[in-house]
């Protein structure tokens, strides 16, 4: 079976080929698929996802709702850590610090960040996330926290 950073690479030469990645990925975690996140940018130490401003994922004040935005930090983070893991090792979200600081109000571009150093000093990962407007805005910015230990024998 392959890598899901093997699998993202290969279907992203298709066309569509991020679209079915990103569905594929939703998939695999259910609660993803509320947000509905398209990964348009995987590797090592980085990944990107975007949620579209829609109806469905809007709060009271017709504003992406703060947790739909939450849930797509969550799948960058995801992907992230599913990417960079070093091999022998698992990963769980162990909690998640953010501050709300402006409104969601275009698509939403969800970043997650690591640098290699940061998995060397586990079992406490951070993962550094941040979500912008499509103007560059910041509206919520923060870090997940990894549980990082070995794959039981």
């Amino acid at each position: 079976m392959p890598s899901v950073l093997q699998l993202y690479r290969t279907l992203s030469r298709l066309p569509k080929g991020r679209e079915l990645f990103s569905v594929s990925f939703a998939r695999k975690a259910p609660y993803f698929r509320t947000v509905k996140p398209r990964f348009v940018a995987l590797r090592p130490n980085y990944a990107e996802v975007v949620i579209a401003n829609r109806k469905a994922v809007h709060n009271h004040i017709g504003t992406v709702h703060a947790i739909a935005v939450c849930n797509g930090l969550e799948a960058a983070m995801g992907g992230l850590a599913e990417v960079t893991v070093p091999a022998g090792m698992r990963w769980l979200p162990k909690g998640m610090e953010v501050e709300y600081v402006a409104k969601s109000t275009s698509d939403i571009i969800c970043i997650a960040e690591t640098r290699e150093t940061d998995w060397e000093t586990g079992p406490d990962v951070p993962v550094k996330v941040t979500a912008k407007r499509t103007d560059g805005t910041v509206v919520v910015r923060g870090t997940i926290r990894l549980w990082v230990t070995e794959v039981p024998a």
